[in-house]
């Protein structure tokens, strides 16, 4: 009876511990929907569109504080809605809208977004959102072959909107280039300013890299090219060019005097043709002269 009852307990323990089995097995299955289930914010889903991998997610608390916001209101049109569109407030989706009005909307909020982002990129969290993207070499690298591949920042010309497009800056070369993507290209330079490149540089020290030394040399045929060389070749280019001018010059002006000949000539012609032909000489001089010729020889 005790083996019985031994087990009859070990065969009830087992089935317990298949319970318990089954129960963990099936806590990690409850909570994974949970995860599926998360709704993306606007915010997030607008940094993630091709083209706006320059941008950082600005946190709904600092869109939120209408000190942050302060003199957006008339630089974006359609700013109250703009914003709604922004956070996602009913508001927004309720109201009735054309086609037309729907997409000034979106519009405005991309432009509000990109003027909250510039900013928002100038706190301490933008600032270290933009450090991570820059360490990871997301805004692209600079096409000097000397700066070896250096990770770029992007940086503005203007802080106003619709000046000019993004720039990417290199810290190594300290030269601004345009970006490689054609996307990139267009964005408004306004959304990222002209002072975060380089506040991020001094608040983190680290990551400002060594400035280049380093300058291409121009070589023919192996050998450094003087400075002085391209003085003298463009002397001796414009050497050359005078040298083919002024046999030009002279050879237009011989037709010129031929030309003066022959119409000297031509007019001696026409003049002559008018008038008498020469008088022959007289009869009486040749008599003369005759008559002196053997009176010459006499004497001699």
């Amino acid at each position: 009876m005790a083996v019985e009852d031994g087990e009859t307990v070990m065969g009830e323990g087992q089935e317990v511990d298949s319970e318990s089995e089954s129960d963990s097995s099936e806590e990690p299955q409850s909570g994974t929907p949970a995860v599926e289930e998360e709704v993306s914010t606007w915010i997030h889903w607008f940094c993630g569109l091709k083209g706006n991998e320059f941008f950082c997610e600005v946190e709904e608390d600092y869109v939120q504080d209408d000190f942050n916001l302060s003199g957006l209101g008339g630089m974006v049109p359609y700013y109250d809605y703009a914003l709604d569109f922004i956070l996602e407030a009913e508001s927004v989706h309720t109201e009735i809208m054309t086609e037309a009005q729907q997409e000034m909307v979106e519009g405005a909020a991309e432009t509000l977004y990109g003027l909250i982002h510039a900013r928002y990129v100038l706190t301490v969290r933008g600032l270290a959102a933009m450090a991570e993207k820059f360490r990871a070499g997301e805004f692209g690298r600079c096409p000097r072959v000397l700066c070896h591949g250096q990770p770029c920042l992007p940086v503005g010309v203007s802080d106003l909107p619709r000046q000019a497009t993004v720039k990417l800056f290199c810290p190594r070369c300290e030269e601004a280039y345009y970006p490689r993507s054609r996307l990139h290209g267009n964005l408004d330079g306004a959304y990222f300013g002209t002072t975060m490149a380089h506040l991020l540089l001094l608040t983190y020290p680290a990551l400002r890299p060594t400035k280049s030394t380093e300058a291409f040399v121009p070589r023919i045929f192996g050998f450094k090219i003087h400075p002085s060389a391209h003085r003298i070749a463009a002397g001796s280019g414009a050497e050359r060019k005078l040298r083919r001018v002024q046999p030009a010059s002279r050879g237009a002006a011989a037709p010129a005097a031929g030309a003066a000949s022959n119409g000297t000539t031509s007019s001696q012609q026409k003049a002559g043709a008018g008038a008498a032909p020469p008088a022959s000489p007289q009869p009486e001089a040749q008599d003369v002269a005759m008559d002196s010729a053997p009176s010459a020889n006499a004497a001699a």
